[in-house]
């Protein structure tokens, strides 16, 4: 049996305790066995560790051994250069690494630094890590709970546990003995750590099973992630292959076995792009800056491209799709229902019941707009400002000077309140029991005796209410004599005068329909996730479109009942799962990742922090988040709006399409670099680049406009597509058939003036081979720069705003053409480069051949685009 379902008794023997507290004797025992009430760590990686870990990568490695070659051959520069590029990547790496999660540090925050516990007999203030088992702890009001503990005795107790369990409103409290299972928010003879004798502490909390769930759950890769780590392996294979027969090859010709190994080295160095985490880190990084100002904080930047792919968002519901704010929707007084916008509250008896909601409660706003006290009283006397009645007005006007307090038993409260001459009995509670106290109803008109027929429509309109997620309360009154003040006899509550029903709920977001509507458009699927009560979450998940023809809802009950492979078939028909536990949103963000989905996870409370860690991208609420949901998420929303989401979407799939417009841009470079050295080889001509040559175009005219190609401005468009499945490579067969034909014609063009260049340079100083290998540079780096334009789009882009609406693309052509510029008009860069000097002819023949290649790609897009659109 759990503690909740024992005695009081039971439990003080269990624990070895009693109500007078332990002895400094016991809590040295207890101390021993049980240990602090602290959450445990896990221990943290040393930075120089994380900073290694960056080099575990295949391609790194590929290029740590070219760099190590390169300085035992006595190229130096090739190496600096080389390691230059990967200790950048590292420490790129290494910065975003070490913003760890410090999930436990912040759950730790949560505990109350102090407690009241029973010592020796005597009441005494503690540090809340020295409370342990069996300690008996007093709660005030304000006070927040430093463990898990048995109400032993309380009186009108409430505790806000929306942190732990979801629900919005604060829980009321007992003491009495709960039979059977149930969830966690309806433990109401328990209080737990971050809302009694001590029955847990420390890591044997309902906070520290978060926490311990929160190590538990693994962080997943994104889908680009795990798509470059398994591209990487693939290029690096191919890589190798293609450098060794090019080795083989030079050295098959008669060439020297040390030359042809540096060629080899640097053509490998040339076709990896080893810029391309850099690149995609970078890319990122804008991309956060962007969402910063459409209030989302990226935490971890991978996230804004798996947020783009995901299929599946859990959301939490309070807070989150609604206002986490009772607001009252409806009323029923006079016979009718009525919605709370068409009410006339001016006068008859629906300016009695709006009296009677202000002076039967004990909240107010204050001059601020700070709302103090329980939410549905809070609502209640909103309802009054909303229609223009001055709440703190009433209650100077007909002044309390009696009450009977709320108790759970009676489901009850009753204030007296001298109102001019007379003496008004108000009471508000429960429908059925208030229904069973009154004798007469007032119906607008006049006060008569209550019919079955009144009691009859009375419950027909409580139903429809609750059916509709509403939460009711029932008012009545009653005239008494003058004499009737202070604390009343709860006898008095009877022979009331039914006023009528007010019915109020946690509305949703006005957004939060149009964004979910949104997000169905887009292929994605919403799902609430909820702590609260079945019946509320679906109206509420039903009237914003999530709950939907074919799907239904479900309690965590139900979910206990199932096995995780009953889950896995069962999740596609669940769009709604009310009065859940953390450990059942982690298997429901499971369930989706098992049958291959991209897993998003909203949320705010302690209670969300494990499934925001599971979850493929994690996103938490950033002003009603706990500091523990913040810090497990990957996303924050800074304005609590789920709308947010869908414009982070967007993004993500915005971003995701020109990182791959920067890879097709560098792969097909490098494809035309490795063609033209390939055809060299097999043609028997002079190799027609120098090392040298390669590192310059890949190093530095290649990086500019594929970081520039990552920052493309954004379209709408993308909205229109489904989410890529999580398989999907980035290597499809259309972006490695487009990548291969473009990385043909720039060869074509390279060789071409390769040729011309072999050809006229026989005749110059230089010599052919130099000449030739120097307009075969100067052409592939050109085309390549050239080359970004053509990489903005699968469609041609050629004579509309769309070819030249990056100006972050149009000064990286500019800066290349000027770093290209000074290497062949320089006299002094010349040698360093292995430059021969050309005729102005020559030079026409580079700007020709490389502008050729923007001319011939963009019709072969024109042709492809044409033939996509005859096969749809």
């Amino acid at each position: 049996m759990s503690v909740y379902q024992k005695t009081k008794e039971e439990v003080l023997q269990e624990c070895e305790a009693s109500r007078s507290g332990l002895t400094a004797q016991q809590v040295d025992q207890r101390r021993e066995k049980y240990g602090y009430n602290e959450l445990v760590e896990g221990k943290k990686k040393p930075i120089f560790v994380i900073f290694l870990e960056q080099f575990k990568d295949f391609l790194v490695l590929i290029l740590i051994v070219a760099a190590v070659v390169s300085i035992a051959l006595g190229d130096i520069e090739s190496a600096a250069v080389i390691l230059a590029v990967i200790v950048m990547n590292a420490i790129l790496g290494t910065v975003q690494q070490i913003k760890a999660e410090h999930s436990l540090e912040s759950l730790k925050k949560i505990s109350m630094p102090t407690a009241k516990v029973l010592r020796d007999g005597k009441t005494v203030v503690i540090s809340s890590r020295e409370v342990t088992v069996g300690d008996v702890v007093f709660l005030e009001a304000g006070d927040s709970v430093c463990a898990d503990g048995r109400i032993l005795e309380n009186a009108s107790l409430k505790i806000n546990e929306s942190a732990l369990t979801g629900e919005s409103l604060n829980v009321e409290k007992e003491d009495r003995v709960i039979e059977g299972e149930v969830p966690l928010g309806d433990r109401k003879n328990m209080v737990f750590s971050g809302s009694f004798l001590v029955t847990s502490i420390g890591m044997d909390t309902e906070v520290g099973k978060i926490a311990q769930l929160l190590k538990s759950a693994s962080e997943k890769k994104t889908p680009l992630q795990e798509n470059l780590d398994d591209f990487g392996k693939k290029l690096a294979v191919l890589i190798l292959v293609i450098c060794a027969v090019v080795f083989g090859m030079n050295v098959f010709r008669g060439g020297e076995i040390m030359d042809a190994f540096l060629f080899a080295v640097a053509l490998a160095v040339a076709a990896i792009p080893e810029a391309l985490s850099s690149i995609v880190t970078i890319v990122l990084a804008f991309s956060t800056q962007k969402m910063v100002r459409e209030n989302a904080i990226i935490r971890k930047l991978q996230a804004v491209e798996g947020l783009g792919s995901v299929s599946i968002i859990c959301s939490d519901k309070t807070g989150t799709l609604t206002q986490n704010k009772m607001t009252v929707q409806k009323s029923y007084f006079g016979g009718e229902i009525h919605e709370d916008a068409d009410v006339n509250f001016e006068s008859g008896v629906a300016k009695k019941l709006l009296h009677a909601a202000v002076l039967c409660s004990d909240a107010v706003i204050a001059e601020d707009g700070k709302e103090i006290g329980d939410p549905t009283e809070v609502a209640l006397i909103a309802m009054a400002a909303k229609h223009g009645h001055d709440w703190a007005q009433i209650r100077r006007d007909e002044t309390r000077v009696g009450e009977i307090p709320f108790d759970s038993d009676r489901k009850l409260m009753s204030t007296v309140n001298r109102c001019g001459g007379e003496t008004v009995f108000y009471t508000k509670g429960a429908v059925d029991v208030l229904l069973g106290r009154t004798i007469s109803i007032d119906t607008g008109s006049e006060v008569r005796p209550i019919t079955e027929d009144d009691r009859a429509a009375i419950q027909r309109a409580n139903e429809t209410f609750s059916e509709n997620g509403l939460r009711v309360l029932a008012f009545a009154a009653k005239t008494v004599s003058a004499d009737m003040t202070g604390t009343l006899d709860t006898d008095e509550e009877n022979g009331l005068t039914f006023l009528g029903l007010i019915a109020m709920m946690d509305p949703p977001r006005e957004e939060s329909k149009e964004a979910v509507a949104k997000c169905i458009q887009a292929g994605i699927r919403p799902i609430m996730i909820t702590g609260d009560h079945k019946v509320t979450a679906a109206a509420i998940a039903r009237e914003i479109g999530i709950l939907q023809e074919g799907t239904h809802a479900v309690e965590g009950s139900e979910i206990d009942r199932m096995s995780d492979e009953e889950l896995r078939q069962a999740v596609p028909e669940i769009s709604v799962y009310a009065r859940v536990s953390p450990e059942h949103k982690i298997r429901i963000v499971r369930a989706w990742q098992d049958r291959g989905n991209i897993v998003a996870m909203t949320g705010d409370g302690v209670n969300d922090a494990p499934a925001l860690k599971q979850a493929n991208i994690g996103v938490a609420m950033g002003i009603t988040g706990t500091e523990v949901a913040k810090d497990a998420a990957s996303m924050v929303l800074t304005d609590d709006n789920f709308a947010t989401i869908v414009k982070a979407v967007e993004n993500g799939r915005n971003v995701y399409a020109n990182i791959k417009k920067s890879i097709k841009f560098l792969l097909s470079g490098n494809t035309a670099g490795i063609l033209s050295v390939l055809y060299a080889s097999i043609m028997a001509l002079p190799v027609p680049f120098a090392a040298v040559h390669l590192l310059f175009i890949n190093l530095l005219t290649d990086s500019l406009p594929a970081i520039s190609l990552g920052l493309d401005p954004h379209t709408s468009e993308v909205m229109k597509e489904k989410p890529r499945p999580k398989d999907e490579p980035i290597l499809t067969r259309d972006f490695l058939t487009g990548l291969l034909i473009e990385g043909a014609v720039i060869t074509l063009n390279t060789m071409t003036a390769f040729h011309v260049g072999l050809h006229y340079g026989a005749s110059m100083a230089a010599g052919a081979a130099a000449v030739g290998s120097t307009m075969a540079f100067a052409t592939l780096c050109l085309s390549r720069l050239m080359h970004g334009f053509n990489s903005k789009a699968d469609h041609p882009v050629i004579f509309t705003k769309e070819m030249f609406n990056n100006k972050y693309l149009n000064i990286s052509f500019l800066v290349g053409f000027l770093l290209l510029s000074a290497v062949l008009l320089l006299p002094p860069l010349e040698p360093l480069f292995q430059a021969a000097t050309l005729t102005p002819m020559l030079y026409g023949v580079i700007i020709v051949c490389a502008a050729m290649n923007v001319v011939e790609i963009q019709i072969i897009k024109a042709i492809r685009t044409h033939l996509r659109k005859r096969r749809k």
